[in-house]
């Protein structure tokens, strides 16, 4: 069994930081009043619209028009968490995940940060955010296969990880996105999922999820829980799934990543009925383009009272 001397301590901190979220919710952005922050990708085609000016875009919360007040297409500095499973079961595919999350980690910017967690029974922070790609890519290939998997309790370790990100001016403001990978079902977390999702919908974080099948898995006609917790972790965040299943597309995957992240559209709006109830906000991002796939996080949880 690896040691993971920080993942106790991590994930009681994760779990009180996830107790705190419920009253203070963290995706709206305060700076004297209220802004709701999005990170937009658009496509057409499945390839990156850019261009794009702020007329070209509608903002919907519960159905009402919102006024934009901030908007860019610049590239933003980004805070990325990769997660790789290191379950018994990943033991023959480790080596090419490994090789292709380094490729992944390589593509950081000068101002990008990143930091690797691999789980298996236990998740485990090896190597902090950093901007040395050398640290990365050591971390990465140092990652063993054994034990079961404890997918919920590394995303939500993750996210609490990011949440320590913190900027102190506007121009170390950082995208924060997790990228995971994973070939099964969470068998042995200590998180349950609807909390990870709750964190998660919480949170600033756009999440990407790559799920690995294999030709030779048991073919299911029914529900499949892996696949509806990582897609629907991409979807409510605003992120994106993948589903693998020739090892060797896992390159094309993480550098589809890349590009997505950096090829998104900011936007920013205060809220027109800014009502500090707690409830759910619902969001629809729109372009003026009939032919293209806009993406962003399904909505937020609005401020409460304090």
């Amino acid at each position: 069994m690896k040691q993971s001397p920080r993942w106790i301590a991590a994930l009681a901190l994760a779990l009180s930081a996830g107790a705190l979220a419920a009253a203070a919710p963290q995706q709206v952005i305060r700076s004297g009043v209220d802004l709701v922050s999005l990170n937009v990708t658009v496509t057409v085609d499945d390839h990156f619209l850019g261009g794009l000016g702020q007329d070209t875009f509608s903002v919907f919360e519960d159905g009402v028009k919102q006024d934009i007040s901030f908007f860019t297409s610049e590239r933003q500095p980004i805070a990325l968490s990769i997660l790789l499973d290191s379950s018994t079961s990943m033991e023959e595919k480790l080596k090419t995940a490994q090789e292709a999350a380094v490729g992944f980690a390589s593509r950081l910017g000068p101002r990008d940060v990143a930091q690797v967690i691999d789980f298996d029974s236990r998740p485990r922070v090896i190597q902090g955010f950093t901007n040395d790609r050398t640290l990365l890519e050591q971390a990465i290939r140092n990652t063993t296969a054994g034990g079961s998997t404890s997918l919920y309790n590394a995303i939500y370790i993750a996210l609490s990880e990011l949440k320590k990100v913190r900027a102190e001016s506007i121009s170390q403001v950082r995208r924060q996105a997790i990228v995971v990978l994973s070939d099964g079902e969470d068998t042995s977390s200590l998180v349950e999922y609807d909390a990870v999702l709750d964190a998660a919908k919480r949170s600033e974080v756009l999440i990407y999820c790559i799920g690995l099948k294999s030709k030779t898995d048991f073919p299911t006609k029914g529900f499949n829980e892996a696949d509806f917790v990582l897609r629907t972790l991409s979807q409510e965040t605003g992120g994106r799934v993948f589903f693998v299943e020739q090892l060797p597309q896992l390159t094309t995957v993480y550098q589809a990543i890349a590009d997505e992240l950096v090829s998104q559209y900011t936007i920013g709006y205060k809220p027109k009925i800014p009502k500090r109830d707690g409830a759910w906000r619902t969001i629809v991002v729109q372009v003026d383009n009939p032919d293209a796939v806009v993406r962003t996080k399904r909505g937020y949880f609005a401020p409460t009272i304090q």
